[in-house]
C-alpha cells in the first residue's frame, strides 16, 4: 500500500500544490487547513507521516506536535515541519518536541518529496532481528525500534533512533555534524547544523544517567566513547 501523508497548511494553494506532487510521487494524501482538523485526522486515520505548517489557525503547529508526541498512539509518527525563515525559535522548539525534520518556505515540492522519502526510509530500514547493539546500560534493538536504558524502555523518534544507532555503531570515532547530516538526514549540501545539536540534546535527555557516553568534540561534532 502507498504510504499515507497528511499535509496541514492554511494556504489552499500550497495544499493543492503539495497534494498534487505527493500523489504523483506515489503517496496517498490527506489535507487539513487548521490545527484541530490535523489532530483529528492523525488520530482517526494514522498517516505514515505528517507535513505540518507551524502557523495554523485554531491550534498552532507546535501545539499539534506536542499533542501527538504525548499520545502513545501517534508518538512515533514522523513529522516534517514547514516554517518561515523568521520562525527560527519555533523551529528549534519543534525539533525539541520530537519533529524529525523541517523545511523552510519557500521550497520546491520536489525537495519536500525527497525529505519525506528520507524520513520514511529511517523507519523501514531492515535489520537482523537479533542485531542488538549494547553499550553499558543502553541496549538498542533497531529491528524492533526499541531502546532500553538500565532495563527501562525509552521512546525515540525514527530520526533519534537512527542517530543513536549510527553513533553506537561508530563508537570511538568522531562524527562531524556534516557527516551526521548526510548519513542520518540524507542532506548532501550544507544546511543549518543546529539540527544535529538539537537532536543530540534530546538523545542526552532521554538517556538520562547514560547520557555521558555521548561526547561533544568542540567545533567539530560528536562521538560515543568506547
Amino acid at each position: 500500500m502507498n504510504p499515507k501523508i497528511l499535509v496541514a497548511d492554511d494556504e489552499p494553494d500550497v495544499l493543492a500544490l503539495l497534494a498534487s506532487n505527493l500523489r504523483t510521487a506515489g503517496f496517498s494524501v490527506f489535507t487539513a487547513e487548521d490545527g484541530p482538523s490535523a489532530l483529528n485526522i492523525m488520530r482517526e486515520r494514522t498517516p505514515n507521516l505528517l507535513v505540518l505548517d507551524l502557523m495554523l489557525p485554531g491550534m498552532s503547529g507546535l501545539e499539534v506536535c506536542r499533542a501527538l508526541k504525548a499520545d502513545p498512539a501517534t508518538a512515533r509518527i514522523p513529522i516534517i515541519m514547514l516554517t518561515a525563515k523568521a520562525e527560527e525559535v519555533d523551529r528549534i522548539v519543534g525539533l525539541e518536541l520530537g519533529a524529525d525534520d523541517y523545511i523552510t518556505k519557500p521550497f520546491s515540492p520536489r525537495e519536500l518529496v525527497l525529505r519525506i522519502k528520507n524520513v520514511l526510509k529511517r523507519i523501514v530500514k531492515n535489520e537482523p532481528a537479533d542485531n542488538l547493539i549494547t553499550l553499558g546500560d543502553i541496549v538498542l534493538d533497531p529491528a524492533r525500534f526499541q531502546v532500553t536504558v538500565a532495563g527501562e524502555q525509552i521512546d525515540f523518534t525514527a530520526t533519534e533512533l537512527k542517530l543513536l544507532t549510527l553513533l553506537m555503531e561508530r563508537r570511538g570515532r568522531v562524527q562531524s555534524r556534516e557527516v551526521l547530516l548526510n548519513d542520518v538526514w540524507g542532506y548532501e549540501s550544507m544546511i543549518d547544523t543546529r539540527t544535529v545539536d538539537t537532536h543530540v540534546r534530546r538523545l542526552r535527555e532521554k538517556l538520562g544517567a547514560s547520557a555521558d557516553c555521548i561526547e561533544t568534540v568542540r567545533g567539530f561534532g560528536y562521538r560515543i566513547a568506547e
